[in-house]
């Protein structure tokens, strides 16, 4: 992966020298001969070879305020032309035709209308079931030999780096039947987010352990921390949906050692569900105590995520979990209050144990190929040509990826190198540590630069980057848990089973209302008939399948 960045690095320079209006006769001909052949070198691989007849490819797609604020902010590009569409056309010779495109909450519901009127475009995003149920029909391509043979040596290095082979999750019958579209896992990883100075006005230390934790939610409480008089402060900051990334519940329930979302495998090899396991009714139990204490907001079943956001700005939320990005979603604070301060610490344990967090695997999405489309191999040369430009030997990272706007969006495939924060952090504290930051290159050095501008020109939008990349930020948080074998990762990998496509959304809803129910106040012994409910309504099936496959792998 450096030796790429590290040459991406050259390229960079040249490019700079360019942009700030040097003599091209007094830049270094040798390297330019060098960046040359290098870029001949890369585009040899016939997964970046240009179609000698360009080639139509249509698809479908979804936009979001994200994608429409990227149109404002650069006028003339809109999702189905811009940078990365024109890019595709001019060195791939595949032009993007997109047959529709909806708002995102809409879209696979589109998508599935258009699938059930046996309408399919020639590749299309789709979910496990979605993918599951195409392949049953025979709608779509087996891509094994098209991934193998067209997918370039950098596109299979990236796709590797997840802890387990994404593929897994979509091979049937040992036939791929999609690409998936990897997440990073280890990014989702969940920790505290505590306002410190609030800490500071009330006299507390951080947390240590869950115990220390419920002090500091009460004090938040009830304590008036931020010393206005007035009671109109919480503790924890809950969502409506209790998984979310951020707001969710997922890092508290596991100082419990409930992971009520994760597969998990015991002492005899086989799997259960962690949202049937006692633990978690040991977790609802202190979060009913919590509610019916105030600590958490007496109508957190009506707040979503943009709801808490707004209440954070407001000033009323003291902590809540969320993952590594929670510091741009908190720093709306700072603009209510310029004194509010926030900070990441770890996840804490009700027990003698260290806290392990749970990760699932974020193989959620796959793109397939209609059955009867002529280039299937046309997806891996999309996905191999924006890793390329993104991070390869000929990346233009400032132009393509962050600008420092988000323009990857743009893209209709957007795959990244999944370690590419967590080795961003990695270098940025090397560089801390040895004082040197010259051989910074690529996003440890934007993400370098944004730090700077915030800690020496006072530029409030690194404020975020800060609080994620520093010393003390998340990601040192989640390369301790790494290092001390604290992160609890979802022993199942592969397509739902047949009992999942036709259970699972509905089992997973009656879990959450049973949840919510009794954070609200119902007994907790509803959570006992909460178990025998899901065994029998489709649980034990789907578990007797889940370990058919598990034993079987």
């Amino acid at each position: 992966m450096k030796k790429h960045l590290k040459l991406w690095g050259l390229v960079t320079c040249l490019i700079g020298c360019f942009l700030i209006g040097c003599n091209p006769e007094e830049s270094n001909n040798e390297e330019s001969d060098t960046t040359n052949t290098q870029e001949e070198t890369v585009y040899q691989h016939k997964g970046l070879n240009r179609y000698e007849e360009p080639i139509v490819l249509k698809i479908v797609g979804e936009i979001s305020d994200n994608v429409r604020g990227l149109e404002d902010q650069f006028p003339g590009e809109t999702l189905s032309d811009n940078r990365w569409t024109r890019l595709y056309n001019d060195m791939l010779g595949i032009e993007i035709q997109y047959e529709w495109i909806v708002e995102s909450p809409f879209y696979y519901q589109r998508l599935a209308n258009e699938i059930a009127s046996g309408k399919l475009s020639d590749v299309v995003k789709v979910d496990a079931v979605q993918m599951r149920q195409l392949a049953n029909a025979g709608l779509i391509q087996d891509l094994t030999t098209v991934f193998e043979s067209y997918a370039t040596p950098f596109t299979k290095y990236v796709m590797s780096q997840e802890s387990i082979d994404p593929f897994e999750a979509a091979r049937m019958d040992e036939k791929l039947m999609g690409i998936p579209e990897v997440i990073s896992d280890l990014d989702t990883m969940q920790y505290i987010w505590i306002r410190t100075d609030w800490l500071e006005n009330l006299d507390l230390d951080p947390p240590k352990t869950m115990e220390d934790l419920l002090v500091i939610s009460k004090a938040f409480t009830h304590d008036d921390p931020d010393q206005n008089g007035e009671d109109d402060t919480y503790g924890l900051a809950v969502t409506n949906y209790l998984w979310n990334n951020i707001g969710g519940l997922t890092g508290f329930m596991a100082g419990f050692q409930a992971y009520p979302t994760t597969w998990l495998e015991t002492k005899d090899g086989q799997l259960v569900y962690g949202g049937i396991q006692p633990e978690v009714k040991e977790a609802l139990s202190v979060l009913q105590d919590m509610y019916h204490d105030g600590q958490i907001d007496s109508e957190f079943m009506f707040k979503d995520g943009n709801k808490i956001k707004e209440q954070v700005k407001n000033g009323e939320i003291g902590m809540l979990f969320g993952e590594q990005w929670a510091s741009f979603f908190v720093e709306d604070s700072l603009n209510t209050n310029p004194k509010a301060d926030w900070q990441a610490f770890p996840i804490v344990s009700a027990t003698d144990e260290p806290p392990k967090m749970p990760i699932s695997h974020q193989v959620d999405y796959f793109w397939v190929v209609r059955a009867d489309f002529e280039y299937p191999e046309a997806i891996v040369k999309l996905i191999n040509l924006h890793l390329e430009k993104n991070w390869g030997e000929t990346a233009d990272y400032e132009y393509y990826y962050s600008t420092p706007y988000p323009v990857w969006q743009f893209s209709p495939v957007t795959p990244y190198p999944v370690l590419k924060n967590l080795e961003a952090y990695r270098d940025l504290e090397y560089a801390r540590q040895t004082g040197n930051d010259s051989n910074l290159y690529g996003e440890s050095k934007a993400i370098h630069e944004r730090i700077e501008a915030y800690l020496n020109e006072d530029e409030k939008t690194g404020w975020g980057w800060y609080k994620t990349y520093s010393s003390d930020g998340a990601y040192s948080i989640l390369d301790k848990f790494l290092k001390n074998d604290q992160i609890l990762f979802d022993t199942f990998i592969s397509p739902p089973t047949e009992k999942m496509i036709e259970m699972d959304t509905i089992l997973m809803n009656r879990q959450l209302d049973y949840y919510q129910n009794i954070i609200l106040g119902n007994p907790t012994s509803e959570f006992d008939s909460f178990v025998n409910d899901w065994k029998e309504v489709g649980g034990n099936i789907m578990t007797e399948e889940i370990n058919n496959i598990y034993r079987k792998d």
